[in-house]
């Protein structure tokens, strides 16, 4: 009996053995059920055949993956994604070339054997006896087929690909036993097209067709005797014989192939001698795959779409489900991107922020009454370099956003207006609004329970010179803070609440906005921009919600559509109340904090906001056909927009009106145009009667002192600012005749400061607009 090798191996003669045993049970003794002529060597094992008979019959072939293409709205293609770059072709349009190249070199009598081929077995089996290991393979193309759908189906699990490609007995009796059934279905020119279409060439290229591309930037048909040969060569080893990588082995590995086929007859002598002349010349088309390669600045846009479909049930029960579907691609998504919309949204954001600087900006325009996301971009590109981020500030976390989304100050200040508006206050409301004041001690919540402030904490308006009395119409143009927090304080919080949820409002991690005075007035929680711009056109599409879409249909490989989710729209408002908002508005951009980003040709309205330490700048604006939200600021909060330079402009302090504005204006005047110019239905909102002179304010305050009717306190600084109370008196006229005036006139406050304590932002965003231009 041979003995072992040192070390416990087996020796040459045992190895043969072995491998004998292997290659007889997996290729001789069960080719004998399709070719009983094999039976004859009498060498089937009663077991193994019984295992066989046990294996299912039916080899599932999943879909081939292929790219996926992303189209804007008009057909422009904004990227292309895959898994594995593969375009499917049929045989037709394959060069004979490479159809005669790859069976030459891969299984020369492909078409005269069965599913697998005895005598390539027994060549394998004495040609691996003679080197003394396992030097010749002798798979033939339908095997090597069957483990190529295998590897498709495992995809990118690990533990299946291992499985897919192990070397065992099992997996060898199970890959015999579908390539008989393969056979039998398809015949040998479909087996050959499907090879053709699932093998590996390297590169990142799956199939014919993406290698003729990859290597030749030509299509399959049109390959030339050297450039299909170079390819053929590529399937034993794409690493080894890559021509990118190694010129000369890939040019040695095509002359084998050159060779292979003179030997078989597909070609002459003279023919491979001419095509081994001629040096492989390479024209390379690198691989251009996923979001990064998006143009105008849509990587972002283009991953969102991405996010859409792997969290609507539309598309699959579960999300591995429809993690499966995308991952096999072959997709044509057309989606809303507007190419004018998108292209003036970067340009803008270029123009005004500049990739390096140390804040970023995001903008985010969508349309009314259909929720299409028209635009969306950001200042720091889509990528992995310096400046770079895949993070979408435009979006929520469970779609790829920051994960709390950006406090937006006074721009949460239209919902707070809208609820009051609901709640039946008149559009001329007038509050006392002193430069600064407590909040108020309770307000009530939807729970019934009510917001206590166990901080003592405080709001102030802007600048000491913003004290009031104001009416709505002023307080918001002006964006007087302390205004809002009355205001919130007589109709509670509940309304404001349910308004926001009718606009789809939520903060970046999708929870529901905290109920707190600084939540609910003055924007200290975190929301994106496509939140906010999805919210206010609401306002423009005169009340009426639209919940955000990006995707208009899918065409699937085969040609079929896809079911895509439909934006859904009900009326969160009424129309009076949403035409009130937007004529106060109006006159945000007329004359107030966003003149700014005023559109000299047509309707527009918004408001600004900047928060506490201005670490967050907005404007939300809209026009009756688009709605837009720009943020600036910085990802991390760390950033204080004090003294600093943003888009080579040195700003000493930065407000809402002020850097996101003009970035608005600019992105909102391209987009539209050349597109119709509508108009908002306005509201007629009296102005409120002037007060008197400061001499006559002077005689009757003090006339006044002790009076019933309100007169203006001397205020200056630490002193009241607010109406107070007096006694009577037959003197003192009402500075407002005709308007009534809160029965709980607020006074000044102390010089406590800090955040809503519920809010859980104590000094931090729970605070003070901090900055509301």
């Amino acid at each position: 009996m041979p003995k072992k090798r040192p070390g416990g191996g087996l020796t040459r003669t045992e190895q043969a053995a072995k491998f004998l045993g292997v290659s007889v049970l997996s290729g001789v003794v069960l080719a004998g059920i399709a070719m009983p002529a094999a039976g004859a060597l009498g060498l089937a094992a009663k077991g193994s055949v019984e295992g066989f008979d046990e294996i299912p019959a039916d080899l599932k072939r999943p879909p081939l993956s292929q790219r996926t293409t992303i189209l804007d709205a008009e057909g422009g293609t904004i990227a292309t994604v895959y898994s594995r770059d593969r375009t499917v072709v049929p045989l037709e349009d394959v060069s004979p070339y490479l159809q005669k190249a790859i069976i030459a070199v891969e299984d020369a009598r492909f078409y005269e054997h069965g599913a697998i081929d005895v005598k390539g077995v027994l060549r394998a089996l004495n040609r691996n006896a003679q080197s003394g290991g396992v030097s010749q393979g002798a798979s033939t193309l339908t095997q090597q087929y069957v483990k190529n759908v295998f590897v498709e189906e495992a995809g990118d699990d690990r533990e299946k690909f291992r499985q897919a490609t192990q070397q065992t007995l099992g997996r060898k009796i199970q890959e015999l036993k579908y390539a008989i059934q393969v056979e039998k279905e398809l015949g040998k020119k479909k087996i050959l097209e499907n090879y053709l279409n699932i093998t590996f060439f390297g590169q990142q290229a799956y199939g014919v067709e993406s290698a003729s591309q990859r290597y030749f930037s030509k299509k399959a048909k049109d390959l030339t005797l050297g450039e299909a040969a170079m390819i053929a060569g590529l399937v034993q080893s794409p690493s080894r014989y890559d021509p990118v990588n190694d010129i000369e082995e890939a040019t040695q590995r095509r002359n084998v192939v050159l060779q292979r086929m003179v030997a078989v007859g597909d070609i002459s002598q003279a023919e491979a001698d001419e095509a081994k002349a001629k040096p492989i010349k390479l024209k390379i088309t690198r691989p251009k795959n996923g979001c990064i390669t998006a143009r105008d600045g849509a990587g972002f846009f283009c991953d969102y779409v991405r996010e859409v479909f792997l969290s609507e049930p539309v598309f699959g029960k579960t999300r591995e489900e429809r993690a499966k579907i995308w991952n096999r691609g072959g997709l044509t998504i057309r989606t809303t991107l507007d190419p004018q919309s998108q292209k003036s949204a970067q340009e803008s954001l270029k123009d005004h922020v500049y990739q390096d600087d140390k804040v970023a900006a995001a903008i985010t325009m969508v349309e009314p009454g259909t929720g299409k996301i028209l635009a969306m971009g950001q200042s720091k590109p889509y990528g992995f370099g310096k400046n770079e981020t895949q993070i979408n500030y435009s979006v929520n976390k469970s779609m790829g956003g920051s994960i709390f989304g950006f406090p937006t100050g006074s721009t949460f200040k239209p919902f707070l207006a809208a609820a009051a508006l609901e709640q039946g206050k008149p559009a001329t409301q007038v509050y006392s609004s002193p430069y600064k004041m407590p909040y108020p001690e309770r307000v009530q919540t939807c729970s019934g329970k009510p917001w206590v402030n166990v901080g003592k904490d405080t709001a102030e308006n802007e600048n000491e010179s913003e004290v009031g009395p104001y009416a709505l119409k002023e307080a918001m143009a002006k964006s007087v803070n302390t205004y809002f927090v009355q205001m919130l304080e007589e109709i509670g919080m509940c309304p404001v609440v349910e308004v926001t949820d009718k606009l789809g409002v939520v903060m970046g991690n999708d929870k529901k906005l905290p109920e707190s005075p600084s939540a609910l007035t003055l924007g200290s929680q975190g929301v994106s921009p496509l939140n906010m711009a999805n919210a206010y056109a609401a306002f423009a599409n005169r009340g009426r919600f639209c919940t955000p879409t990006a995707i208009e249909s899918i065409k699937a490989a085969d040609g079929s559509s896809l079911k895509v989710p439909q934006s859904k729209c009900s009326q969160a408002m009424s129309q009076q109340t949403a035409d009130t908002i937007n004529t106060l508005l109006r006159g945000v951009i007329d004359s107030g904090t966003g003149q700014a980003a005023g559109l000299q040709s047509r309707d527009s309205a918004g408001k600004t906001g900047t928060t506490d330490g201005r670490k967050n700048a907005w404007f939300v604006g809209y026009t009756p056909n688009l709605s837009g939200a720009v943020w600036v600021g910085s990802a991390t909060q760390k950033v204080e927009m004090v003294r600093i330079t943003i888009g080579g402009r040195y700003h000493p302090l930065v407000f809402g009106g002020q850097v996101p504005g003009p970035i608005w204006k600019d992105a909102v005047a391209g987009a539209l145009e050349g597109k119709p110019s509508p108009s908002f239905t306005r509201v007629h909102i009296p102005e409120p009667q002037q007060p008197q002179p400061p001499q006559d304010r002077d005689r009757d305050r003090d006339r006044g002192r002790g009076d019933n009717k309100p007169g203006r306190s001397n205020g200056g600084n630490g002193g009241d600012t607010g109406f107070v109370q007096g006694t009577t008196g037959d003197s003192g006229d009402d500075p407002f005749p005709g308007i009534s005036l809160p029965p709980d006139l607020i006074t000044g406050g102390a010089n406590t400061t800090g955040g809503d304590t519920n809010g859980g932002n104590r000094n931090g965003n729970g605070g003070t607009d901090g900055g509301n231009r």
